[in-house]
């Protein structure tokens, strides 16, 4: 069943122009004020005039080293997310799937404990060793869904009990081994509180040709929406296709899973909202979604260290939170036959 596509009149240039421009405003003062508040009250201010002086003070300590790398982890991650539950929902022609629900999280995790476990000191293939674990998941789910016909709740219980075996994997390692795996319940939860400027680069040089690569294949992904014998007509290699959507979304899930956790929901929501408001076509659901959940993780991730100072909460709990009840309303939904 494929996802539904709104009126022509939601797909409009001005209005298509008018939304990202707006989002991205967002972004920016959203990252402005996720730079100005914190636990330790330093001004913003402060910290950049003391970066740009050269001046080794707390303040630009703070805002460097802290507050900066905070900030871009959560908008990579929010667009790495968005853009792989973009892409596995149209892939799988199911408004339900998403990173997290059909396991590739999941999987991602559990190879990441594997390889933590493993080759410990390989910090750099980490990303790697998460890609792998979400490509695994998110073929397997392609592979049920390709050979039982599957509904979409039969994709996403389908993707549940895939999720389940990952993550009983990912718990054997750590009962197993947990001196290697010490520290990694932050992991698990998801949260950018850990997160530096090495690490960051190391999933950004993965991330952001993905991006761009999902970004080129937006309009592979239209054609795709049509129905399988439609898409092969118009000269589509449909299973080649496939195969490379899903290695491009599972490449954004693991990258972004590798340095901030099992991060949930994200690729859910996002391209929902983002749906709703400018209808299915991928060339604009696409690069919208990126900035959508760049923008939306940013203020999960504020309000998670914010709300509750001096104490900090992580990420992951605040998006599960608002996520589960939302995907519980999608389930009411689709079972009372409604369009999402």
């Amino acid at each position: 069943m494929r996802i539904s596509q709104t009126s022509s009149s939601a797909n409009e240039p001005g209005r298509i122009r008018l939304l990202a421009a707006v989002l991205a405003l967002l972004l920016i003062a959203a990252a402005l004020f996720s730079l100005c508040v914190g636990a330790s009250g330093t001004s913003l201010l402060t910290g950049l005039a003391d970066l740009l002086r050269g001046v080794s003070s707390p303040a630009a300590r703070i805002v460097r080293y802290i507050r900066l790398p905070r900030v871009l982890a959560a908008m990579l991650t929010g667009a790495a997310l968005a853009a792989s539950g973009v892409l596995i929902q149209g892939v799988l022609g199911n408004p339900l799937a998403g990173p997290n629900v059909i396991g590739v999280n999941a999987g991602a995790g559990f190879c990441t404990l594997l390889c933590a476990c493993l080759l410990p000191s390989a910090a750099k293939l980490l990303p790697a060793a998460a890609f792998a674990g979400a490509l695994l998941a998110a073929l397997v789910i392609l592979l049920l869904a390709d050979r039982m016909g599957a509904s979409r709740i039969t994709v996403v219980l389908a993707g549940v009990a895939i999720s389940s075996i990952f993550s009983a994997g990912s718990d054997l390692i750590t009962t197993l081994d947990p001196d290697a795996t010490l520290g990694m319940s932050a992991f698990m939860i998801g949260g950018f509180a850990d997160v530096s400027a090495a690490r960051l680069r190391t999933a950004a040089v993965y991330i952001l040709p993905a991006l761009a690569a999902a970004l080129l294949l937006a309009g592979d992904l239209d054609v795709l929406a049509l129905g399988d014998e439609v898409a092969a007509s118009l000269g589509l290699r449909v299973r080649r296709t496939r195969v490379l959507l899903l290695a491009v979304a599972s490449v954004l899930a693991g990258a972004a899973v590798s340095f901030a956790g099992l991060l949930g929901f994200v690729g859910l929501i996002v391209p929902h909202a983002v749906r709703r408001a400018v209808g299915g076509e991928h060339r604009q659901l696409l690069p919208l979604s990126m900035l959508g959940g760049a923008l939306f993780t940013l203020l999960c991730d504020t309000a998670a260290r914010t709300l509750f100072a001096p104490y900090e909460v992580p990420v992951g709990i605040l998006l599960s939170l608002v996520g589960g009840p939302f995907f519980l309303f999608l389930l009411l939904r689709s079972r009372k036959g409604a369009r999402i």
